[in-house]
């Protein structure tokens, strides 16, 4: 085997290993934002495609648009949707049911004592 084949060899793997999709289909991204673009959208990947240079290519698509875009894993990013849980208001604060003010409970408190006197 000559030095020539090894880094033929090597380079193909490099190839291959680039060449992993890190995005599923169906998961939401993000176009990194850039000259001309802005990063508020988000996309799902619709469908994957070869490599463009040694980045993975991406179809996604906007349901606020009517067209897919195809672009390089190298623009895009994950989006985290949080879960249908309660939201950091509501675990923070409650969900407003059961909760009184300590200004409301004076309020009641004071109320009693006027009617007991009568």
């Amino acid at each position: 085997m000559t030095t020539a084949t090894i880094g033929q060899r090597n380079a193909s793997q490099f190839r291959r290993e680039a060449s992993t999709h890190v995005f599923a289909v169906g998961q939401s991204v993000r176009l990194k934002s850039g000259f001309g673009r802005t990063a508020a959208d988000i996309y799902h990947i619709t469908g994957t495609l070869p490599l463009r240079g040694n980045s993975p290519q991406y179809r996604i698509r906007n349901d606020g648009e009517r067209h897919e875009r195809v672009t390089t894993q190298d623009d895009l990013e994950p989006v985290v949707i949080s879960q249908s849980g309660p939201s950091l208001i509501e675990r923070t604060f409650g969900h407003g049911q059961g909760t009184e003010t300590k200004q409301s409970r004076d309020q009641k408190t004071e109320a009693g004592k006027g009617s007991a006197k009568t």
